[in-house]
């Protein structure tokens, strides 16, 4: 057995010890001192008793890097207020996204199977990939795909190049929609 699974499996015997009654449950005072332990029959235990264990527990616990913390958790990027451009809104929402997931839906132009969806939208990710954006794509239906960004600021790196493909009908982020460059609108199509 390798050790790494050490912290794992004391932590497994300690809430099992707590649980079937062989360590008592501490509880604490107004000054954090702990009260005479009483006996609790596990069947009483309630999810305030089991949080309780819980954070006794991870108590003497290092902190996670704030990069290890679920997103929600983790601190917001510090905004240079000096460095904003006020006349540029893009520019403020691509400042606040930076470092937060964010998801951008992607049309394909004409009526493509599945399998040249697949295809259109794999080379535009690899594409992106090749640029340094990280991402992830996701077939939503017969026209359409999702791309996912760790960094929500690189999503309009990414729109900028999506655009100008040739069968990129639309792109929408954060609800605003962006026609691709070589997409006919139905406007330029009643004019001819």
């Amino acid at each position: 057995m390798r050790m790494r699974y050490l912290p794992e499996i004391l932590r497994c015997i300690c809430i099992a010890s707590v649980l079937t009654g062989v360590i008592p449950l501490d509880r604490l005072d107004e000054n954090d001192n702990p009260k005479p332990a009483k006996k609790k029959s596990i069947l009483d235990y309630n999810d305030v008793d089991m949080e309780r264990i819980y954070e006794q527990w991870e108590k003497d616990e290092e902190p996670l890097e704030p990069d290890e913390l679920p997103e929600h958790l983790r601190p917001s990027p510090k905004i240079d207020l000096s460095k904003l451009d006020t006349s540029d809104p893009e520019s403020i929402i691509k400042m606040t996204k930076k470092g937060k997931t964010l998801m951008m839906f992607v049309t394909v132009s004409g009526n493509p199977d599945k399998s040249e969806l697949e295809r259109i939208t794999g080379l535009w990710h690899t594409s992106l990939f090749n640029m340094h954006i990280e991402s992830q794509r996701f077939v939503v239906d017969a026209s359409r795909a999702i791309f996912m960004f760790k960094d929500g600021a690189q999503a309009w790196e990414a729109k900028d190049f999506l655009v100008e493909q040739d069968q990129c009908k639309e792109v929408v982020i954060e609800n605003k929609s962006y026609p691709g460059k070589h997409f006919e609108t139905d406007n330029t199509k009643d004019e001819l």
